[in-house]
């Protein structure tokens, strides 16, 4: 679908005045852009998309292969930039030629994928953002993990340094192509996107005014082990304790009927699991339930991917969510566990591809807390205060049916943050960190269960349409988490929810509405007001 420059103008013109730019028409080129490039940094291409057009890389980007299309008129570079004598990384830079809103913007990745965002990248454009993605030094899928093999300097890319080098580089290049510096600067990202953003703001708080973080793979350490850990509960497949894929259904229905009302409301969304004692020996196999049933051994598995994985009492990572097992799928099943865990520990840990899963022991953890190659992990909780005493503002949510990384990691460093900090709990925190938790939907984008899950988020744009932007039929600051974002680090106007929405087809907003519902920040929630439609924002409240 097509928005016009006036559907943009008309929710954006609450935050600040949109500013008309027209820079000289050769400074979309080569040459204009490099004057004042460090000689580390190659523009490697300027090319001119006019207004409708599309922009990308396509099938040659596997992390990212659809291109954004419906383009505002912009000006698509390309540049590398070297970090050592082995490693280097590519960014894309959308600049809007026609109306700039006098903001730059980074959106990030996901996985363990090296590629641009072009399609995060054109959904920023279309808000008037100068807009940039890196590739963090490598070309892969998200689950190829083989290009950090022996790769110290790589892997340093990956962590923490292209996405700052990007930032440095692109808000040059900005100053260039305008005459003058942005006024505010943003970051959205979801999963390893979230790493992304929580890293800057440890390492780099300078670089980012405002920061839209969605599931954030932070944790990158102690998730990858998890990650392997989670797998072996469920192998060999050929084990008594092995669960097919075919009962993860049959346990999602089962969880819903368990817990679905607890919330005070039976609507088919799982809304308070850390209020429901679920049971799953309800599906024992006995003499008369012999199919789409547990054996003891396999209510076992289950209950070692809901519960902690703790190593000496300590806790190591938390377990998957009630209401995740519609996910279960990515990491629960196949030969192997997910490469996501023992790719990373063969390739970024030991630098042994022929390390074998089965050997996987507890000590591995130790080891990747010792050693975190490419310093990726976001945990120094004590460093957010240097984002904080910078003004920066930082919202934060997750799925709460998200079968990839637990939820209950985010509310761990959220409450992480508070403790270490001091600073009277969560509560201390609302001034400038606010986290929301989003009943039924999954990792980053979609829901299983007609759960109200779009909200402008990262990735969110990408999995409705490669020309949407914002929330369609809504855009303003009531459903758009970014521009809600915006609003709070450019008027001091706190977000004290945000209206999620999903589509009668949940990734078609053509479809029409079929629900919205308030999110709320943490630890409040989305309670019923006991009348009016169960459907409807209005209808619910943040108690």
């Amino acid at each position: 679908m097509l928005y016009s420059t006036l559907a943009i103008f008309s929710g954006l013109l609450t935050l600040a005045s949109t500013a008309v730019c027209r820079p000289r028409a050769d400074m979309c080129s080569v040459a204009a852009l490099s004057s004042g490039l460090g000689s580390n940094a190659t523009v490697l291409s300027a090319t001119f998309v006019a207004a409708g057009g599309s922009f990308g890389e396509g099938t040659a980007n596997p992390a990212f292969p659809i291109n954004p299309t419906h383009l505002p008129a912009t000006c698509a570079v390309l540049v590398n930039v070297t970090t050592t004598s082995t490693s280097s990384f590519r960014f894309g830079l959308f600049l809007p030629t026609t109306t700039w809103n006098e903001r730059y913007l980074t959106v990030g990745n996901g996985g363990f994928s090296g590629g641009i965002n072009w399609l995060d990248m054109g959904a920023g454009l279309q808000y008037g953002f100068a807009v940039a993605s890196t590739d963090m030094g490598h070309n892969s899928s998200i689950f190829d993990l083989s290009w950090a093999l022996n790769q110290p300097e790589k892997r340093n890319d990956f962590g923490y340094r292209a996405t700052h080098g990007t930032t440095v580089i692109a808000k040059s290049l900005v100053r260039t192509f305008y005459g003058s510096a942005p006024k505010y600067s943003y970051y959205s990202g979801c999963s390893t996107g979230g790493r992304q953003g929580l890293k800057s703001a440890q390492v780099y708080p300078e670089d980012f005014n405002g920061m839209l973080v969605g599931a954030p793979a932070y944790w990158t350490k102690r998730l990858q082990t998890w990650t392997t850990k989670l797998g072996l509960y469920n192998l060999p497949e050929t084990g008594p304790n092995h669960v097919g894929a075919e009962m993860f259904p049959v346990l999602a229905a089962e969880a819903i009927r368990q817990c679905d009302a607890v919330d005070g409301v039976t609507d088919g969304i799982i809304s308070a699991p850390q209020k429901c004692k679920f049971n799953p020996a309800t599906l024992s196999c006995n003499s008369t339930q012999t199919t789409n049933c547990l054996s003891s051994a396999q209510l076992q598995t289950i209950q070692n991917v809901y519960s902690d994985y703790t190593i000496n009492g300590q806790l190591a990572f938390p377990g998957l969510e009630l209401g995740s097992e519609a996910q279960w799928a990515v990491l629960l099943s196949g030969s192997t566990p997910n490469p996501l865990g023992y790719e990373y520990i063969q390739d970024f840990l030991l630098n042994d591809p022929n390390w074998p899963f089965e050997s996987y022991d507890d000590s591995l953890v130790a080891l990747a807390d010792k050693l975190d190659p490419g310093s990726c992990t976001a945990d120094n909780y004590a460093a957010m205060a240097g984002y904080q005493k910078r003004g920066g503002k930082v919202l934060m949510y997750h799925g709460q049916s998200d079968g990839l990384i637990s939820t209950r990691s985010s509310t761990h460093f959220y409450e992480s943050v508070a403790s270490t900090l001091g600073i009277g709990g969560t509560k201390g925190l609302n001034s400038w960190f606010r986290f929301f938790l989003v009943p039924g939907m999954q990792h980053c984008t979609g829901t299983a269960v007609d759960a109200p899950w779009y909200f402008a988020g990262g990735n969110q744009a990408g999995a409705v349409g490669t020309d949407v932007f914002s929330v369609p039929g809504f855009t303003d600051a009531k459903h758009d988490a970014l521009m809600a974002l915006m609003q709070w680090t450019e008027n001091g106007t706190p977000v004290d929810n945000i209206i999620a929405t999903t589509w009668k087809n949940s990734t078609d907003p053509s479809s029409g509405v079929l629900k919205q519902r308030p999110l709320c920040p943490y630890p409040s929630e989305a309670v019923y007001k006991g009348s009016g439609d169960v459907n409807a924002a209005a209808s619910w409240k943040c108690s």
